[in-house]
């Protein structure tokens, strides 16, 4: 057996959940082996982004229900495939805004699906690599894929969605935007409560067929880019209405499941949508590298009224975002104009790679000074979060938490329609027959013993498919 280690050689125990105080609680900043886990993971690839490497963007605006506007800047992509790749593939779509406020910029970095594969940061690297090119072979490997899916039974919710039809949107335009995590909003008086943000197209939601998708990848591998600019400059502005969910603090602590798991949704029965602004796109950038390209999203970002939540995957993210940002752009990156905010800079940061605002002269660099008037605003400060627990320890994410089945079960048979429901299996069918090797048949068996426990009926059309004999009790 060899010890699993740091990359200094010192032995370590646990790879898959990371030190939260209580089983909700937030991430604690010791946890050392998620930081050096998520900072190699983001320098693994140059200059070309890990994930979301190929995208296409546009400027717009975003105008609050009977309130103001601001701009903004939205970038959509394709997460798993490199740049050069293709639009249509099954595979998630990035979702990222940027809004251009005058308390600072809004960074709402989400997805096109409301839930995500894993629930912990540190086993985010381990995904990316299992769904990236295999080692050896430099090609995609659905053994690594169905293997990791297998072995991690919370990724089943994204994995129904991802062969599902929604795992090839239609284009950009016709797309739904979930920021996926649970975050929070409080008032003027300190009143707070968890929201989930989801943005519905103007234009009818469409998606490809899996024959479809390979149909347009075979003669356009540009398709979605080109649509998105084709129509903002025939002067067709796609719109999305952003609405909320709210949920009060009594009512997440008696919610059935653990209302910052981001495998999780919300019903919307329970916690109705509440519509909350509009977004218009209406301008494509005039250089692509310069806006697209260097465009820097990270959740870390939120402006006054808003907050994060214990959701463990996006207390990763506050770290892990912002520092893939400085390893690609520079530790200034938000200097450069498409990141610039509209209001304001002031602080004491100074040097750097890609600092080009004069790196502010021969002013000081330190505080508390004599010669500036800089002063931290406490009317801005984060309300505190109050925690479940003061212990601190490695708690098993799937501890007390581990229904990965009733919620992909609603979206199966209540939310598809009979033809969603053949589509995804046969894309499944299609995807699984494309395992090979020794492990082959435990890979399979083990996934479809995910499927049984999720729909019978489901599990065993789709082991008679792949000529697998099934029998779970």
């Amino acid at each position: 057996m060899k010890k699993l280690t740091t990359a200094s050689g010192i032995p370590y125990f646990e790879n898959e959940n990371s030190m939260t105080i209580g089983e909700r609680g937030p991430i604690l900043l010791q946890d050392v082996y998620l930081h050096e886990k998520l900072a190699h993971f983001n320098r693994e690839r140059i200059p070309e982004r890990i994930v979301h490497a190929k995208g296409t963007g546009a400027y717009g605006t975003f105008k609050v229900t009977n309130d103001n506007e601001c701009k903004i800047f939205i970038r959509f992509s394709v997460v798993t495939g490199e740049k050069g790749g293709s639009d249509t593939v099954r595979d998630p779509r990035g979702f990222a805004i940027k809004f251009y406020t005058e308390d600072g910029n809004w960074d709402l970095v989400g997805n096109n699906t409301p839930v995500f594969f894993i629930k912990d940061p540190k086993k985010f690297p381990e995904f990316v690599h299992s769904q990236k090119k295999d080692p050896r072979t430099n090609l995609t490997n659905p053994t690594s894929i169905w293997d990791f899916f297998s072995l991690n039974p919370e990724s089943l919710h994204q994995v129904i969605f991802l062969f599902g039809d929604r795992g090839t949107p239609k284009g950009y335009r016709t797309m739904e935007g979930f920021a996926s995590h649970t975050f929070s909003m409080f008032n003027a008086k300190n009143e707070k409560v968890w929201v989930k943000y989801h943005f519905a197209p103007e234009l009818e939601i469409t998606n490809f067929t899996s024959k479809e998708s390979a149909m347009t990848n075979s003669k356009d591998l540009d398709y979605a880019q080109r649509d998105l600019v084709e129509a903002i400059d025939r002067g067709e502005f796609p719109k999305w209405k952003l609405n909320i969910q709210v949920m009060s603090l009594e009512q997440a602590k008696t919610f059935k499941w653990n209302p910052f798991d981001v495998t999780k949704v919300w019903s919307h029965k329970e916690f109705p949508l509440i519509e909350a602004g509009v977004m218009e796109l209406n301008k494509i950038p005039e250089n692509y590298f310069a806006e697209v390209e260097q465009v820097a999203f990270a959740p870390a970002h939120i402006v006054d009224g808003l907050g994060y939540s214990p959701d463990k995957l996006l207390q990763g993210r506050l770290l892990a975002y912002p520092d893939a940002q400085r390893y690609r752009l520079g530790v200034n990156y938000e200097q450069i104009p498409v990141n610039r905010p509209v209001c304001p800079m002031n602080n004491h940061q100074r040097d750097g790679r890609m600092n080009i605002e004069g790196n502010s002269g021969s002013s000081t660099n330190y505080q508390p000074n004599s010669f500036d008037n800089i002063e931290a605003d406490v009317n801005y400060k984060i309300q505190p979060m109050k925690l479940d627990s003061e212990i601190a320890d490695y708690y098993d994410r799937n501890a007390n938490d581990d229904d990965h089945y009733s919620q992909p079960a609603m979206l199966f048979t209540k939310v598809m329609n009979d033809k969603q429901r053949v589509d995804m299996i046969d894309n499944i069918v299609q995807s699984m027959s494309e395992i090979t090797g020794s492990k082959k048949d435990e890979i399979i068996k083990r996934q479809l013993e995910h499927f049984y426990k999720m729909d019978k009926e489901f599990a065993k059309r789709i082991a008679e498919s792949l000529k697998i004999e099934i029998d779970y009790k």
